[in-house]
């Protein structure tokens, strides 16, 4: 799905979630006011942070649908992150006033009122109201594998349970249990730092680049692992981006491969997971001639100038090298293996050959770091 239509989502279902918001909201503070409930006007507090919450979505969605430009080459996704970090911290704090507010009242008997019966209803109408919109939100949050939709439905879900709170409390204190509305305030309150703290340490994770999940690695290895060329995948990092994650891995392949079959074969590897798994926007891949996390480095020898110098140093008394047409450096396992392609006229038989290719063997065994030679006639 394109970021355009992502965004598209995300705007329709936070334009939704402010108008039912707004309703609640509305409806709870004057009615909870009016009927004399301290759970109703804590849980329309919520309803009104809510609001802000969607405010935030639509802020953060249009950013986080923004291309890659040059000054942020990874694109905006880190927007729905810090979206999302931003709204875990405002409803902590919105929470412990709540908290601070119901307890007051209980450690002052003669603060404590009545709730009036219309206050019931409208808990319960909240209720409902809230179950709809968490249900909707999910599921569009599902579909565009959106981490800040997905918060804002459970921040719906939160909704409708401390409406639950406030109905068990108002009806409790109905029947003669007048702490029981300042209490379930309280558990309103608790409810809604829980849910900020997990939001917030959820999109600090991601700050801090945490990776997929073992169940996307695997996937990630199986489809990796089943691409024609591939003999191993090491060294495969990942890190969450908004609703959508990066990688980089380092795939194996045979050491002889040309460096043209090498490229494609990373090619394949980086659009074959880009198009099956879903999370994945971005696949960088290093092509390993060898497990180097397991075998000897390679990072002391010396590039191709100062090798061919050695090379020419210690050959230059074996026959034909003069005539030498092409030389292939193989870096594995430490040391150089040589490739060298001399003109068809130097071969004039098998046992001279076998000869010729003994001398080159000899004369690289002097050097440090080389270790094979392979002759081809052409």
């Amino acid at each position: 799905m394109s970021r355009e239509e992502r965004y598209d989502v995300s705007r329709r279902v936070a334009v939704a979630g402010a108008l039912t918001n707004t309703i609640l909201a509305i409806v709870k503070l004057l009615f909870g006011w009016l009927g004399h409930s301290q759970s109703l006007l804590a849980d329309g507090v919520h309803s009104l942070s809510d609001l802000l919450t969607d405010a935030l979505v639509l802020f953060t969605a249009r950013h986080a649908k923004e291309a890659p430009d040059e000054e942020h080459p990874y694109g905006h996704g880190r927007f729905e992150t810090i979206g999302t970090l931003v709204l875990g911290g405002f409803l902590i704090a919105v929470g412990v006033g709540i908290v601070w507010d119901a307890a007051d009242r209980l450690f002052t008997p003669e603060q404590l009122l009545q709730p009036e019966t219309f206050t019931l209803y409208v808990a319960a109408f909240s209720i409902l109201a809230n179950e709809g919109l968490f249900f909707y939100t999910r599921h569009f949050a599902n579909q565009i594998n959106s981490n800040l939709l997905r918060a804002n439905a459970w921040h719906h879900r939160t909704d409708s349970v401390s409406s639950v709170v406030v109905f068990v409390g108002i009806g409790g204190t109905m029947m003669g249990l007048p702490y029981l509305d300042a209490i379930a305030a309280v558990l309103v309150g608790l409810m809604i730092i829980k849910i900020g703290w997990d939001l917030g340490w959820s999109a600090s994770q991601e700050l801090a680049d945490a990776g997929l999940e073992e169940e996307s690695l695997s996937q990630i290895r199986e489809v990796i692992g089943n691409i024609s060329g591939v003999k191993s995948v090491h060294m495969l990092r990942t890190r969450k981006l908004g609703g959508h994650a990066m990688a980089d891995v380092h795939v194996q392949v045979d050491p002889w491969v040309s460096v043209s079959e090498g490229h494609r074969i990373a090619e394949v590897v980086q659009y074959g997971l880009i198009d099956r798994v879903d999370v994945l926007e971005d696949v960088t891949v290093h092509i390993d001639p060898e497990d180097d996390e397991a075998g000897p480095s390679c990072a002391h020898l010396p590039l191709r100038s100062e090798a061919e110098a050695t090379l020419d140093r210690v050959c230059s008394g074996v026959s034909c090298y003069d005539q030498k047409a092409r030389v292939v450096l193989h870096y594995l396992s430490g040391r150089i293996d040589i490739e060298l392609y001399l003109p068809l006229h130097c071969f004039v038989s098998n046992q001279q050959a076998e000869q010729l290719h003994s001398d080159y063997q000899a004369a690289v065994k002097g050097s440090e770091i080389f270790r094979d030679v392979h002759i081809w006639f052409g």
